[in-house]
C-alpha cells in the first residue's frame, strides 16, 4: 500500500499514533528501568544494611566476651568462674550463629577476604582465651594474667578492628551502590533524551514531508482553480493520486469541461433566446388586438348582465312580497283552526255533561221505582194489619202515588235528555268535520306559503347568481385592461431580453474551451430575427358600452361561476414552446466531445 494514496485523515492518524507509540514505548522504559534501578539499590542497600547490624552486634558480642574473659582470668572468686564460663560459651556460640548469617548473605570476594581475616583474629583470640584459662586452672594465675595483657587483649583489639573494618567495607559498598545507582538514573536520563532527540527529528521530517504531500497538491489546485477563474477552460491536469487531493483536482478539472461545455450551450442559447423573443413580439401584438376585441365583447356583456340583474331583482322582490302575504294568510288559518278546535272541545263537553245528566235522571227513575215497590208493600202490610194500619196504607198510598210521579217526570226528562244528547253528538261531529276542513286549509295555506318561499328563495340565489355573473364580468373587463398592459411590458421584456442576450454572448466571449476557436467569432454574429425592431402593440382604448332596451326575457336559474373561470386562459406561446427551440439554428455548430477548440 503506498502511503501517499493514503486519505489526509489516515495520513494524520498514522502520524499521531506513531507518536504516540514511540513516547509510550520510552515511557516504559524509562519507567520500567528506573523501578530496576530502584529496586537494585533497596535490594543492596537493605542487605548491606543486615551485614551491618550483624557485624556491629558481633562486635558488642565480642567485646562482651572478651571482658567477661577478663574478669574470669584476673577473677580469683569460684563464683566469677561459675558465673561467666557458661555465658562466655553461649556467647560464643551467638557469635559463630551471627557469622554463619553473614556468610550466607551472598558476599562479594573482598567481604569474603575480611570475613577470613576475622575468622582467622577470632580462632587466635578463642586459642589465647582456653590457653590462659587453662594456666589458670593449672594455678599459673600470674602467667594467666600476663597472657591476657600480653597476648589475648591485642588479639581481641585485631579481631575487633577487623570487624569494624568489615563493617566499614560494607558501608563503603552501601555509598558505592548508592553511586552506582544515580549513575544509572544518569543514564537512563541520558538515553531518554537521546531518545526525545531523535524522535522530534523523525516528527521534523515527517512534518516536513507531510506538509510537502499537502502543498504540492494545493499549489496544482489553486493554479488550475485561478486559470478557471480568469476564463481558461482549456487545461487539462492528470493526477493518480488516490487521496482528497487527487479527488479536488479530478474535480476541479471535470469542473472545467463542465463550464466548458455549459459555455457552448449558453451561447447556442443566446441565439434561441433572440430569436424567441422576436417571436414573443409577434405574438403580442396579436394577443393585443385580441385583448381589444375582448374587452369591447366584455363590455357588452356586463350591460346585458346589468339589465337582466335589475329584472330579476325585481322578480325577487315581488316574490318576497307574495311570501310576506302568504305567511299572513297561513297565520290567519292557524288561528281559525285553533277557534274550530276550541269549538269541538266545547260541544265534546257538553256531550259529555249531557250523558252525566242522562245517567242521573237513570238514577232518580231507579229511585221513583223501588219507592213504588216500598209503597206497595207498605200497603201490603197495612191490609194485613187492619184497622190499625189503615193511617199506614193511606201514607203509603200517597207515597206511591208520588213515586209514581216522580218516575212519569224522570221518563220525560229522559226522553228530552236523550234528544238532547242526539243533538249535540250530530252538533260535535259536525264541528269536527268543520275542523278537519279547517286543519286541510292550514296545511294548503302552509303548503303555498312554503311555495313561495322556495320561489322566493330560488329568486334570490337568482338574483345573487347574476350579481356573481356581473362581478365576474367586471372582473374579466379590469383583467383584459390589464393583459393589455401587461402585453405591453411583455414586448419591452422581450426587447430587454434580446439586449441581455446580446450581452450574455459578449460575456462569455472570454472564455476558452477545447477547442481552440475564441468565442469572439460567435458573440459578433446574433441572428438578424433577433436584430429585427419589436413592434410595439397599440394602446388598448376600451369601447364605450351600447344602449339596450330593457327587455324582459327568461333568465335561467344562475349557477355559480368558479374563481377560475374568471381568469382569462393564457395564449399559448409558440416563440418560448421547447420545439421551437430546439429548432432554433444555432450560428456556429458545436465540435465533438474529443477536440478542443477557443470560444
Amino acid at each position: 500500500m503506498n502511503f501517499s494514496n493514503l486519505r489526509i485523515a489516515a495520513k494524520l492518524w498514522v502520524a499521531v499514533s506513531v507518536i504516540i507509540v514511540a513516547l509510550l514505548a520510552l515511557i516504559l522504559w524509562a519507567g520500567q528501568r528506573s523501578a530496576q534501578v530502584q529496586d537494585e539499590n533497596t535490594a543492596t542497600q537493605k542487605q548491606m544494611t543486615q551485614r551491618v547490624v550483624a557485624a556491629t552486634r558481633w562486635v558488642g558480642l565480642t567485646e562482651t566476651n572478651a571482658a567477661r574473659t577478663q574478669s574470669l582470668i584476673l577473677s580469683s572468686e569460684p563464683a566469677v568462674e561459675a558465673a561467666f564460663k557458661d555465658a562466655i560459651a553461649a556467647t560464643s556460640n551467638e557469635i559463630s550463629q551471627v557469622q554463619k548469617s553473614i556468610e550466607g548473605m551472598g558476599l562479594r570476594p573482598a567481604d569474603i577476604a575480611q570475613m577470613e581475616k576475622i575468622a582467622a583474629s577470632r580462632k587466635t583470640m578463642i586459642d589465647l582465651r582456653g590457653k590462659a584459662r587453662q594456666t589458670k586452672a593449672d594455678g599459673q594465675v600470674a602467667e594467666a594474667t600476663a597472657l591476657i595483657n600480653t597476648q589475648y587483649n591485642p588479639a581481641v583489639n585485631a579481631y575487633l578492628t577487623n570487624l569494624r573494618d568489615f563493617v566499614k567495607l560494607q558501608e563503603q559498598a552501601a555509598a558505592d551502590a548508592d553511586v552506582a545507582t544515580l549513575e544509572a538514573r544518569a543514564i537512563t536520563t541520558r538515553t531518554s533524551v537521546a531518545a526525545i532527540a531523535l524522535i522530534v527529528l523523525a516528527l521534523l521530517a515527517g512534518a516536513w514531508w507531510l506538509i510537502r504531500s499537502i502543498q504540492q497538491p494545493l499549489t496544482e489546485a489553486n493554479g488550475l482553480a485561478a486559470r478557471i477563474a480568469e476564463g481558461d477552460l482549456s487545461q487539462h491536469v492528470t493526477s493518480n493520486r488516490k487521496d482528497e487531493f487527487g479527488d479536488l483536482l479530478r474535480s476541479l478539472m471535470h469542473m472545467s469541461q463542465s463550464l466548458g461545455r455549459m459555455v457552448l450551450q449558453v451561447r447556442r442559447s443566446t441565439d434561441s433566446i433572440a430569436t424567441a423573443s422576436a417571436e414573443i413580439a409577434s405574438g403580442n401584438n396579436d394577443l393585443s388586438a385580441r385583448t381589444e376585441q375582448t374587452a369591447s365583447n366584455l363590455q357588452q356583456t356586463a350591460a346585458s348582465m346589468e339589465q337582466l340583474t335589475s329584472t330579476v331583482r325585481q322578480s325577487a322582490d315581488n316574490s318576497h312580497e307574495a311570501s310576506k302575504l302568504a305567511a299572513r294568510a297561513s297565520t290567519v288559518a292557524e288561528k281559525g283552526g285553533d277557534v274550530v278546535r276550541q269549538v269541538v272541545n266545547t260541544m265534546e263537553d257538553i256531550n259529555h255533561s249531557s250523558k252525566k245528566i242522562a245517567d242521573i235522571i237513570g238514577v232518580i227513575d231507579g229511585i221513583a221505582f223501588q219507592t213504588n215497590i216500598l209503597a206497595l208493600n207498605a200497603a201490603v202490610e197495612a191490609a194485613r194489619a187492619g184497622e190499625q194500619g189503615r193511617g199506614f196504607a193511606v201514607v203509603a198510598s200517597e207515597v206511591r202515588s208520588l213515586a209514581q210521579r216522580s218516575a212519569q217526570a224522570a221518563k220525560e226528562i229522559k226522553g228530552l235528555i236523550g234528544d238532547s244528547v242526539d243533538k249535540v253528538e250530530s252538533g260535535a261531529r259536525l264541528v269536527s268535520e268543520a275542523g278537519t276542513t279547517m286543519s286541510d286549509i292550514v296545511q294548503s295555506v302552509k303548503r303555498v306559503t312554503d311555495i313561495i318561499g322556495e320561489i322566493t328563495s330560488a329568486a334570490t340565489e337568482q338574483s345573487t347568481g347574476i350579481g356573481e355573473v356581473n362581478q365576474a364580468v367586471s372582473n374579466l373587463d379590469q383583467m383584459t385592461q390589464q393583459n393589455s398592459a401587461l402585453v405591453e411590458e411583455s414586448a419591452a421584456a422581450a426587447q430587454s431580453l434580446r439586449e441581455q442576450a446580446e450581452q450574455l454572448a459578449q460575456a462569455v466571449a472570454v472564455f476558452k474551451v477545447s477547442g481552440g476557436l475564441g468565442l469572439d467569432a460567435l458573440a459578433g454574429s446574433p441572428s438578424a430575427a433577433a436584430r429585427a425592431p419589436v413592434a410595439q402593440p397599440a394602446a388598448y382604448k376600451p369601447q364605450p358600452a351600447p344602449t339596450r332596451t330593457a327587455a324582459s326575457k327568461a333568465v335561467p336559474a344562475p349557477t355559480t361561476i368558479p374563481r377560475a373561470a374568471t381568469r382569462s386562459s393564457a395564449a399559448p406561446r409558440d416563440a418560448l414552446s421547447p420545439p421551437k427551440l430546439a429548432a432554433a439554428k444555432p450560428v456556429v455548430a458545436a465540435g465533438g466531445e474529443g477536440d478542443w477548440e477557443s470560444f
